[in-house]
């Protein structure tokens, strides 16, 4: 399987290999969701696959990465992104408010990306307990595709720094309101030195996404000799601007949403609208900077401008008019890929109904 290098032929990809993939790998999961006994577990395990599939279409792209061992990568992709959606509506949806109780459930993030780690219990500090194995069984299965992956080595450690901030952030931002942002704030303090600047919000917006862990696990797949220097190369060209790009994006199709709700959404603290929308063009333009430097640029190149049409292609965006004209303005920031990616998610999610 070539690495896609034009729009077209990403597109005829994903339409072609990779959502069929992701959905017969989904169907399984979702069929192994119904027979958890416990009802609460049950229908966020069940809700989190119907109402975010597109965040496993999205992520498998980076199986094309990985040549021969497309379908193991996907299949790795698939279960990897269920696990931090089924963990999200938990932790969103929760009566706990336990930081430790977050912390705990995280836990199969970090040991779905360790072969031979021993499986704990993710519940223990939560009232919901019995889950049939089905959480055990997502950390297996992404422990058995990264084990027969040549070069998982030589990425494990990057892998297990991105999934470390993202736990981290997942904890800090699902405690009580009052302790969110001065959690956040002095998280953000600790890793200042190591980032180029910007604001707490943003840093947390880089560390909420799983893109660079599927990237380099593709990569892993696909090489035999990868090297260690080679997978930090890669992780920096994903984290913090392609990262922090796909989760500003997130936030800012959510934010009459989050406002109506109450929910932290990091778009919010920007001082005012012109504010929000250079931040977001520079992380494009940075985000661009960054994938020169890595193998299959162009390919990278393609997914950061499918970031920004994907979003804008959400009938959030097409529904409220104020937010459909600063769309426009970031559509244009990404020029005729972006464009072409946008009228491609337009039709797609009005064809499949996601």
């Amino acid at each position: 399987m070539k690495i896609p290098k034009t729009s077209w032929t990403l597109m005829y990809n994903v339409y072609k290999q990779v959502i069929p993939a992701v959905h017969e790998f989904l169907d399984e999961w979702r069929k192994r969701a119904e027979t958890i006994p416990n009802s609460e577990l049950r229908t966020q395990a069940i809700m989190s696959i119907e109402s975010k599939a597109f965040h496993c279409e999205g992520g498998a792209i980076y199986a094309l990465l990985a040549g021969s061992h497309f379908r193991t990568a996907v299949r790795f992709i698939v279960a990897y992104q269920t696990i931090s959606d089924y963990l999200d509506n938990l932790c969103d949806r929760s009566t706990s408010l336990d930081p430790e109780d977050f912390r705990t459930l995280h836990q199969s993030m970090l040991d779905a990306l360790t072969p031979g780690a021993s499986w704990k219990n993710y519940y223990e500090l939560r009232n919901d307990q019995d889950d049939g194995g089905y959480l055990a069984a997502l950390v297996q299965t992404c422990q058995d595709c990264v084990k027969s992956f040549r070069s998982y080595s030589a990425v494990q450690e990057e892998n297990l720094l991105l999934a470390g901030l993202y736990c981290d952030l997942q904890v800090h931002k699902h405690v009580k309101k009052e302790d969110r942002m001065p959690r956040l704030t002095s998280w953000f303090e600790k890793h200042k030195r190591d980032l180029p600047p910007m604001a707490w919000y943003e840093f947390s917006a880089s560390a909420g996404s799983t893109l660079g862990i599927f990237c380099l696990t593709a990569y892993s797949a696909s090489h035999s000799a990868l090297k260690p220097e080679k997978a930090a190369l890669i992780k920096n060209g994903y984290f913090p601007w392609v990262q922090g790009l796909h989760i500003l994006m997130d936030y800012f199709i959510d934010q009459e949403e989050d406002r109506e709700g109450g929910d932290l959404n990091f778009c919010f603290y920007y001082k005012n609208e012109e504010e929000m929308l250079k931040r977001m063009e520079h992380f494009f333009k940075q985000a661009e900077s960054s994938l020169r430097k890595l193998p299959d640029h162009r390919f990278h190149r393609l997914i950061n401008n499918g970031l920004i049409a994907i979003y804008l292609a959400d009938d959030k965006v097409k529904n409220d008019r104020e937010l459909k004209n600063k769309g426009k303005r970031l559509i244009r920031s990404g020029g005729a890929p972006t464009l072409f990616f946008y009228l491609n998610g337009w039709i797609y999610r009005r064809r499949s109904g996601t």
